[in-house]
């Protein structure tokens, strides 16, 4: 009866061992996995950091347009800005004012 109840002992705890190292080596896969995926979503999270950086540049580059054409566009509103437009391009000329025009 000794015999018996030593195989028996012998087997639980080889099994035991056999088990334990089933689930270390399990674990150990799932740290694996965990470290591979913690990488890849490191890069895009840099990536996605680029980009946003890249899209700021290209909002403060458009508000600056943005400011500019409002500028034009109040410059063009003026009586200045008109008169010289209708001279060059229409040819205004006031009562009494003498042009002279280069031969070519």
């Amino acid at each position: 009866m000794a015999r018996t109840g030593r195989k028996v002992a012998y087997r639980k705890r080889h099994q035991n061992r056999f088990s334990m190292f089933l689930v270390m080596l399990v674990v150990a896969m799932i740290m694996v996995v965990v470290a591979v995926k913690s990488l890849e979503m490191q890069q895009k999270i840099d990536a996605k950091a680029q980009e946003k950086s890249q899209l700021e540049e290209q909002i403060a580059a458009e508000q600056e347009r943005a400011q500019e054409i409002e500028e034009f566009g109040k410059e063009v509103q003026t009586k200045g800005y008109i008169e010289d437009i209708a001279r060059e391009k229409l040819g205004l000329v006031y009562e009494g004012e003498i042009l002279f025009k280069e031969d070519k």
